[in-house]
């Protein structure tokens, strides 16, 4: 009997074992005659992947969705067909998965970065998905000797940066232990091999020490009738590597290849071995550790103390409960595996609230890849952990500030921070904080909101993604508006009315990609330049063809008159355009009657017009189909930190935008912040409200705005 069907048998009964033995028949039907890389049955796959959930100790329908991963994708079977035969449930969690592998793009960094981005849209939906996702990978990792060197590679460093991290953050250590040792193998195979080689030449002589520490930890035990188990854990090569690399050791001098473990029964039993074990043992100075008092994100918790024996040799123990022993091992999986001891619901939001937190953050990124950065920067960062007036212990990255302390503690404490107290004393808000500081944040209702400033200075990613969507809320309005003309424009040019494409089915197609919940946060994305008109559009006129192949729509008629500018009252006068203010299509104008020059066309708010003769001006409107080819000149004045940032961010959204430069000009101001005066050529008022939305987002930059000389 397959050990899955054995282990299927052992830990599930009644109506869950029925559903699982059926999906396993299912999923056997449906892959029988595809084979692996390896030349093995494709079925061994799914098996292997519903094993691994089934030891850590998941339900009937998350086992069940693993059997079942793989057939919408790669067999004839239908989503109706799942449905049908298991229930929706199941369905949910195997479209889950399915629509993670789905993901095709021009470029590798995208590629991780989308990808990136839909693991945590679907963790956010049910972390059951990435669970499988994770026990997928490790399958996948574990077989990879059949694949090419390249796709071992990229395979094995994509798991080191994604899905590692996200299994250490959901505190399942034994999928992110062996990932990491697997990751290892196939990306520095040297290295790996000298582990292997060494660690298992002194295996002998450790156990002989680890035996002796254990037998003097269970005697101290027994003096003081705490009943406990005490065992020795070698730690896994990746962490060795990683402490050889980082602190530029040999492999003989780092003395915690194993790490001892002690497992009682109460809080207050861990302290009171804690202290047995300092009485009888020196303790390391700085080596020790309390994450019962202060856990860690993943919610791990455990006292950890280094010691030296009477021999010298100096050694790791870690002392932790039972439940956190659990916690330790399969972290969000223990909320199914103990069902005697299962979380309350909101116990597990607890655990994935961070996740809930990056994913209602992401409208303030401005592409997928900076969304991966951010949460990139929130699983690798060391944390600093500091203390509210009222001791509760908050987690924050290496140097981070009393702006980032605000923010964590809620949105509105730090749109409303007006200053800060650290230890009792008032501090700069850019002040770094050090462990164990008490922080306290003064706000004010009256405060108009963060500053631009605080930017540059913060280290927490979302406190910087706070931050941004405080000041893209406040221009959303005008960013909706923008985004909706500039789709329906780009409807009007393509022959298409926007009410035809934009249906609610079509609208649905482009949220699935790009996770708008509204039209109105569609319109803002693209006002703000956080996606593309075009990216948009097309999207919504691939449905439309597909669900209207026959053409039912005119194309779009200009009414208007011939020309770019219609001069009221007035014709067959010669028009241009003034320097000083460079008017573009949409800007609010007006003509100005010059003497032997005919009409110069200024923006309304143009100063030059203040002490103009009143007789001399015309109102004046855009009308007519603009030229395909026609260009106009804007300026700019960009304000930055620095001037390298400045002309790096013209430089990257220009690109991006497809525009041109047609002149440059920089220098300092009296406090220091670098200036820079640009001339763009575009087609519109649109192009320079995203190109100042765009450049306006860039780190280091201050503020943009028109200019009128």
């Amino acid at each position: 009997m397959e050990p899955v069907l054995m282990k299927i048998y052992e830990y599930y009964a009644g109506g869950d074992r029925d559903m699982l033995l059926r999906a396993y028949d299912f999923a056997a039907k449906a892959h029988k005659d595809q084979k692996r890389a390896s030349g093995e049955p494709y079925f061994i796959h799914p098996c292997a992947v519903a094993e691994i959930l089934v030891d850590l100790g998941l339900d009937a329908p998350t086992a069940a969705a693993a059997l079942l991963h793989d057939v919408i994708e790669d067999t004839p079977a239908t989503e109706e067909d799942i449905r049908r035969e298991f229930g929706e449930e199941v369905l949910s969690l195997v479209s889950g998965v399915t629509k993670l592998d789905k993901i095709v793009f021009k470029s590798q960094e995208e590629e991780e970065a989308e990808n990136f981005r839909k693991i945590f849209i679907a963790m956010a939906k049910d972390i059951r998905v990435i669970i499988i996702k994770l026990a997928d990978r490790l399958h996948n990792m574990r077989s990879l000797n059949f694949l090419s060197k390249e796709r071992q590679q990229k395979m094995a460093q994509e798991t080191l940066d994604i899905y590692a991290p996200i299994a250490g953050r959901l505190g399942i250590s034994q999928i992110k232990c062996e990932l990491e040792d697997l990751c290892l193998k196939y990306l520095d195979p040297e290295a790996f091999e000298f582990l292997v080689e060494n660690i298992h030449q002194k295996l002998e002589e450790r156990h002989r020490f680890v035996d002796f520490v254990v037998e003097e930890i269970n005697a101290l035990l027994k003096e003081s009738d705490i009943t406990g188990e005490v065992f020795g854990r070698p730690k896994h090569f990746y962490s060795i590597y990683k402490k050889m690399k980082s602190k530029d050791k040999t492999l003989d001098q780092i003395y915690d290849l194993t790490a001892v473990r002690v497992i009682v029964g109460t809080v207050d039993e861990c302290y009171e071995v804690l202290g047995k074990i300092h009485k009888k043992w020196k303790p390391v100075p700085g080596r020790i550790k309390d994450y019962i008092a202060t856990p860690k994100p993943n919610l791990y918790q455990s006292l950890h103390t280094t010691v030296v024996t009477n021999f010298g040799q100096p050694f790791e123990i870690q002392i932790r409960t039972e439940e956190m022993h659990r916690t330790a091992e399969y972290g969000i999986a223990a909320h199914w595996k103990y069902k005697e001891q299962r979380d309350t619901e909101t116990t597990l939001d607890q655990r994935i609230s961070w996740i809930r937190e990056m994913m209602d953050l992401q409208g303030g990124f401005r592409d997928s890849k900076e969304f991966m950065n951010s949460v990139k920067e929130e699983l690798y960062s060391d944390e600093l952990l500091v203390f509210t007036p009222q001791s509760k212990v908050i987690s924050l990255p290496e140097n981070a500030t009393p702006v980032d302390f605000a923010y964590a503690i809620h949105s509105e404490v730090g749109n409303r921070c007006t200053g800060a107290k650290v230890n009792g004393k008032i501090v700069p808000l850019d002040s770094k904080l050090e462990l164990g500081d008490v922080v306290e944040i003064i706000t004010s209702p009256s405060s108009k909101g963060p500053s631009r400033d605080w930017l540059k200075f913060v280290k927490s990613p979302s406190a910087r993604a706070k931050i941004k969507a405080f000041f893209r809320k406040a221009m959303r309005e005008d960013n909706i508006k923008l985004g909706k003309t500039m789709l329906e424009d780009a409807a009007k040019r393509k022959g298409y009315q926007l009410s035809e494409i934009l249906t609610p089915e079509s609208f649905k197609k482009v949220s699935e990609k790009y996770s708008f919940d509204t039209q109105d946060e569609m319109f803002s994305a693209i006002g703000f330049g956080a996606v593309s008109v075009n990216q948009v559009f097309f999207k919504l006129v691939d449905y439309f063809r597909k669900e209207v192949p026959t053409p039912v729509l005119q194309p779009f008629k200009e009414r208007s008159a011939k020309g770019t500018v219609t001069i009221k009252g007035m014709s067959g006068l010669l028009v241009s355009f003034a320097g000083c203010c460079s008017p573009v299509p949409g800007d609010d104008i007006i003509g100005y009657v010059t003497r032997g020059r005919g009409i110069v066309i200024h923006r309304r708010d143009c100063p030059n017009l203040k002490n103009a003769e009143a007789d001399r001006l015309q109102p004046a409107e855009w009308t007519g189909k603009q030229e395909q080819d026609a260009r106009f000149k804007a300026g700019l004045i960009v304000t930055a930190e620095e001037q390298g940032a400045a002309l790096a961010a013209i430089s990257t959204v220009l690109s991006d935008m497809h525009l041109s430069l047609s002149s440059i000009n920089g220098r300092y101001d009296k406090s220091g912040a670098a200036i820079v005066e640009v001339t763009v050529t575009l087609l519109s008022k649109q192009d320079i409200e995203v190109l100042i939305n765009r450049l306006s987002a860039k780190d280091k930059i201050i503020g943009v705005r028109r200019t009128t000389n």
